[in-house]
């Protein structure tokens, strides 16, 4: 076992290398690394190399949420100091802000899981080996602004006119596509509501 947790902690680095973002947020869609993922990726080292993490809840602040379909809701949000220590009981912490909700009694459990992944990662800055999103560029296609500018030209309600203005981003187009676009809505009655 390694004595110094500095030097434990860079063997530890050595030894777990890249944990991927393998798990998918069924709700949103995105990729993330989950708690199980990095702490089953870290544990095995952290044994071989005798570190123990201690959190601490510095902070703890709960409240009443909604959802977005008014489901009742608690949030947690904790602040949480995690102290590594290796054999020789030297030591090195890290503070980590979280938060979770969850509809039951869950919520103070997922935000400490999400605390200790996140000190997890931070501490032995451990990399997802996915590209870097910034390895492409993208140029965005300038608007077709005639385009534009011909289907307003076969709207016939002022309301509508309104609502395709919005849509295509008038207010930011160039000033002649903005002056033709109010030769064609001066050409248009309100409708009677």
């Amino acid at each position: 076992m390694t004595a110094n947790i500095y030097t434990a902690l860079n063997a530890v680095m050595a030894d777990v290398g890249a944990v991927g973002k393998n798990d998918r947020n069924q709700h949103q869609g995105f990729k993330f690394r989950g708690i199980d993922a990095v702490v089953n990726a870290v544990s095995p080292s952290f044994r071989k190399h005798g570190i123990i993490p201690v959190p601490t809840v510095e902070k703890a602040e709960y409240a009443a949420v909604a959802t977005t379909n008014n489901k009742p809701a608690s949030s947690c949000r904790l602040e949480v100091t995690y102290t590594f220590y290796a054999p020789d009981g030297s030591n090195i912490a890290a503070t980590v802000a979280s938060e979770a909700w969850d509809h039951g009694d869950k919520a103070t459990p997922k935000a400490m899981s999400v605390a200790f992944r996140t000190a997890l990662l931070q501490v032995l800055a451990l990399p997802t080996d996915d590209p870097d999103p910034d390895e492409h560029v993208y140029v965005q296609a300038p608007p077709d602004w005639q385009g534009v500018l011909e289907t307003a030209e076969q709207i016939a309600d002022i309301n509508e006119l309104r609502r395709h203005y919005t849509e295509a981003g008038i207010a930011r187009a160039p000033k002649q596509v903005r002056e033709q676009f109010t030769i064609i809505a001066n050409g248009l009655k309100p409708s009677a509501a």
